[in-house]
C-alpha cells in the first residue's frame, strides 16, 4: 500500500511500513512514470492528487533535466539489466529511452532502447547531468550486472523513491577509486552547477524571477554551504604554538617548591636520589647476616647452607649437654627418636628417587633398603627410620644382632617395627648377596668405641663394603674414632659434629630443639632450615 500527499512543491510517499519519503519535484518527474504503473487505483488517485498544482509543462521541463544522465535499469530476470544514457523521458506514454545501451554488461547492437514503466523493476541513477550539460554528481549504487551467463544475487537497496531522494539530498555516496574531495566538487546541487548569473539563495524566500522561490528553497536544502568547513584542515602546529609549555612547567615547579620541596622535570641526572623505579623497594633492607649461629668455643670446623648461612660444628660434650637440657624441658628420647626417624626416612626416600620412583604405576620396581643397627641409641634411631620406610611401601631388611638385654628405647622401637611388613635378620648370612638400593649405617655408638671390635660389627661392616650399594650414615661419631663403613652421605642431628673426611656429603636435620634451649647452653642460635627439615651442608 502506498499513500501519497502533497506539501508545497514536494510529494510525500507513505509505504505500508509507515516509512515516509519526501521527494522533490525534479526527482518526482523521473520516478513518476516508473512506479505509477505499479500502484493500485486508489494509490494512483492519491499520487495524482499530490501532483495537483504542478503543470505538465513543469513536469516535462524537469524530466528534460535528466537527459544525458547515466542510469541502470533492472527489468527482472527475463529481460535483464540495461545501462545507458537517458535520451528521452515521455510522461504521456510512460517510457524512457537509453542511447548506447549495454545489456548485462555487453554493448547492444542497436543504438537506442526504449523501456515501458511496466517492465522496469528497479532504476538506479549512476551519473546525473544538469540541464545545462555539466556533470554535477555521481552516485555509487550497488549495480549487479550478470556477466556471460553468471547470475549474481543483486544487492537490495531502498525503493526507487528513496534512491532518488538520496541522490538529491544529503546522502552523498562516493564512487570507488575516487578521492575524498570528490563529494565536494561534484555536488549536484552546489552553486558550481548553477549558472554564474544566479543569485545565492537566502532564507527570507525573496523571489528571483519566475519560479525563483522554489529554486531558492532547493538551494537552501541541497546547497553546499554546510560543507564549507569540511575542506578546512585543522592547524595542529598553530594551536600547539599557543601552549606555552615552559611557563606551565615553571608554574608547577613553583607550586612544588612552596609545598614539599623541589621537583624535577628534566633528565634523569636532574632527578633526586629519593626517587625510585617501579621495581625498587622503597623500604630500606638491612644487610644480610650470614653468621647467625655462634657457639661458645669458635674456631672449629664450619659448614654453610645453600643460602649462605654459616653453621659451625660443636663438640660431642656440648652436643650431649644440649640434648640433656632439651630432655629436661620435655623433649624426651622417644620424641627425639621419632623426629630423627622421620627426617632420616624422608632423606632416604629422596635418595631412592622420590616421586619419580615411588608411584602406584611403578610397583614392580620397589626399592630395597638394608639397615644395620646396633644395641644402642643410634641403633634405635635406625629402627625408627626402618619403620617409616616400611610404611611407605619400601622393602626393608633390618639387621640387629641378638642380645640378652637391650635398651628400653631399642625394645620399644623394635616392637613397633614388627607390626610392619619389614624383614628382620640377626645374622649376616641372612642379608641378600645382591646389591640393594640403599644401606643405612647405624652400627656406631658415641659412648662405646670398643663396639667396633665385636665380631658381628666387623661382619656387618664387611658386608656393607662389599655390597656396592651407597651408604647413608645416621648420626655417626666424631672423626677421631674412625669409621669402618665408608659412607656417601651423612646425616647429623641439630648441629653437626666435627666429622672426618670420609663422612661423605653432610646433611643436617631438625630434631625440634627450641631456641631457648640453645641459649641455655650458651649457643646463639637461628634456624638454618628455612622451609625444610633436612638441608645440605657445604664445607666453608
Amino acid at each position: 500500500m502506498c499513500m501519497a500527499t502533497r506539501a508545497g512543491s514536494c510529494a510525500t510517499l507513505t509505504h505500508a511500513n509507515e516509512t515516509k519519503l519526501t521527494i522533490q519535484p525534479r526527482t518526482l518527474a523521473l520516478i513518476h512514470f516508473v512506479k505509477i504503473a505499479h500502484l493500485d487505483n486508489r494509490s494512483k488517485i492519491k499520487l495524482k492528487q499530490s501532483l495537483y498544482g504542478i503543470s505538465q509543462k513543469t513536469l516535462d521541463r524537469m524530466a528534460a533535466d535528466w537527459l544525458g544522465s547515466l542510469v541502470s535499469i533492472n527489468c527482472g530476470e527475463a529481460l535483464g539489466v540495461y545501462q545507458g544514457e537517458v535520451s528521452s523521458v515521455d510522461q504521456s506514454s510512460q517510457t524512457i529511452s537509453l542511447r548506447q545501451p549495454f545489456h548485462n554488461g555487453v554493448k547492444c547492437p542497436v543504438p537506442e532502447v526504449t523501456f515501458s514503466a511496466m517492465d522496469i523493476k528497479e532504476l538506479k541513477v549512476l551519473d546525473i547531468v544538469s540541464g545545462r550539460g555539466g556533470v554535477v554528481q555521481k552516485i555509487s549504487a550497488p549495480v549487479s550486472v550478470p556477466h556471460r551467463g553468471h547470475h549474481r544475487t543483486q544487492e537490495r537497496l531502498a525503493s526507487p523513491q528513496q534512491q532518488c531522494s538520496k541522490s538529491s539530498g544529503d546522502k552523498h555516496l562516493e564512487v570507488p577509486g575516487q578521492p575524498k574531495g570528490f563529494r565536494r566538487r561534484h555536488n549536484s546541487w552546489s552553486s558550481s552547477s548553477r549558472g554564474a548569473n544566479q543569485v545565492t539563495p537566502k532564507k527570507n524566500g525573496v523571489k528571483n524571477g519566475g519560479g525563483g522561490q522554489r529554486q531558492h528553497r532547493d538551494d537552501e536544502c541541497f546547497g553546499d554551504n554546510m560543507d564549507d568547513g569540511l575542506d578546512t584542515d585543522f592547524d595542529f602546529e598553530g594551536n600547539l604554538a599557543l601552549f606555552d609549555k615552559a611557563a606551565v612547567f615553571s608554574q608547577i615547579d613553583g607550586s612544588d617548591r612552596r609545598g614539599n620541596g623541589a621537583r624535577s622535570h628534566g633528565t634523569p641526572q636532574e632527578q633526586t636520589s629519593s626517587q625510585y623505579r617501579h621495581d625498587k623497594n622503597i623500604l630500606e633492607t638491612k644487610p644480610v647476616v650470614y653468621r647467625q649461629i655462634a657457639v661458645p668455643q669458635p674456631g672449629g670446623k664450619e659448614y654453610c647452607t645453600d643460602s649462605g648461612l654459616v653453621v659451625p660444628c660443636i663438640s660431642y660434650e656440648l652436643h650431649k649437654r644440649l640434648l640433656s637440657v632439651a630432655e629436661r624441658h620435655g623433649l624426651s628420647l622417644e620424641r627425639r627418636l621419632e623426629m630423627t626417624g622421620v627426617c632420616a626416612s624422608q632423606m632416604a626416600l629422596t635418595l631412592l628417587g622420590g616421586p619419580n620412583r615411588l608411584t602406584p604405576k611403578n610397583v614392580h620396581q620397589q626399592p630395597t633398603v638394608a639397615l644395620l643397627c646396633g644395641p644402642h641409641v643410634q641403633g634405635a634411631q635406625g629402627i625408627s627410620c626402618a619403620r617409616h620406610l616400611a610404611n611407605h611401601e619400601v622393602e626393608v631388611i633390618l639387621f640387629l644382632p641378638n642380645f640378652v638385654k637391650v635398651l628400653d628405647a631399642v625394645a620399644s622401637e623394635l616392637n613397633l617395627y614388627t607390626k610392619t611388613e619389614g624383614k628382620q635378620v640377626s645374622v649376616i648370612q641372612e642379608l641378600p648377596d645382591s646389591p640393594v638400593d640403599l644401606i643405612i649405617n647405624c652400627l656406631d655408638c658415641h659412648e662405646n668405641a670398643l663396639i667396633m671390635d665385636q665380631p658381628w660389627y666387623q661382619a656387618a661392616a664387611d658386608w656393607a663394603n662389599q655390597n656396592r650399594a651407597p651408604v647413608l650414615s645416621l648420626d655417626p661419631p666424631v672423626g677421631g674414632q674412625g669409621h669402618a663403613v665408608e659412607a656417601k652421605w651423612t646425616l647429623s642431628l641439630g648441629l653437626p659434629l666435627p666429622l672426618s673426611e670420609d663422612a661423605g656429603r653432610v646433611y643436617l636435620c631438625d630434631i625440634g630443639v627450641p631456641r631457648q634451649v640453645f641459649q641455655e647452653v650458651g649457643i646463639k642460635y637461628h634456624s638454618p632450615f628455612g622451609c625444610k627439615f633436612v638441608v645440605p651442608l657445604h664445607s666453608a
